[in-house]
């Protein structure tokens, strides 16, 4: 169909390439957006910046259970930028500036909400001194919010969870999920847009485009900048 520009978000980076060499031969610009990919071809990306919003989530473990004591991560993947750069934002965070506290555990669950169950359950089980618990995306939140409601560890642990979803967002309104962090999904597809525009008109782009995320909780999530970023 021969368009001016392309957006373009990848759910396999690697396996994009070739599409992007395509484009890149047809002298079609290409906009990355969400999750990026390993290639120099798109022009722009517009994306949350993934490690920022994970330190943020470690900042507000810190702040909500004291800067000590034990916390799990459980992720999707070791593969996907967004999977990695969450699990380093968080790591890193704890590290630089949260000594006392000790990350026990890190999995993976690939984003299925059985697995990540069984995978959270045996993590409580293995640390019962546990005080809390980072979920990197919807499906690995929702198998710990799973994992603490079997077994019983309700306002035990303090859950801190990524994006949103029915089952995430009742949680934190009932007190069991503490928040999350929220990237901006409507501001994703502008920037794209905007850069697509840009790009056809042949602007300067710079290669990384910022677009933010927000902590919510229960005294939020309904609020007037929140709730249009919050899918169900």
């Amino acid at each position: 169909k021969k368009p001016a520009a392309i957006c373009f978000a990848a759910v396999d980076s690697k396996a994009a390439i070739p599409l992007l060499q395509k484009a890149q031969a047809a002298k079609i610009p290409v906009i990355g957006f969400d999750s990026g990919v390993d290639s120099d071809i798109p022009v722009t990306t517009a994306a949350t910046d993934n490690i920022a919003a994970a330190a943020k989530a470690a900042d507000k473990r810190a702040e909500l259970i004291g800067a000590d004591g034990e916390v799990a991560v459980i992720a999707h993947d070791q593969t996907s930028r967004t999977g990695i750069d969450r699990v380093k934002g968080f790591a890193d965070q704890i590290k630089a500036k949260y000594p006392k506290i000790t990350i026990v555990d890190t999995q993976y669950g690939g984003g299925d909400q059985l697995k990540s169950t069984d995978i959270a359950k045996a993590v409580i089980q293995g640390h019962p001194n546990l005080k809390g618990y980072f979920g990197a995306n919807e499906g690995s939140i929702i198998g710990v919010l799973n994992a603490v409601k079997e077994l019983k560890k309700e306002g035990k642990l303090v859950v801190i969870g990524y994006d949103s979803g029915q089952q995430q967002m009742d949680a934190i309104r009932s007190g069991a999920e503490a928040g999350a962090i929220t990237q901006d999904p409507i501001g994703i597809g502008y920037k794209c847009v905007e850069a697509a525009v840009k790009a056809i008109k042949g602007e300067k782009l710079s290669k990384t485009i910022d677009t933010g995320f927000h902590w919510y909780d229960k005294t939020n999530i309904d609020a007037a900048d929140i709730a249009p970023l919050l899918y169900k």
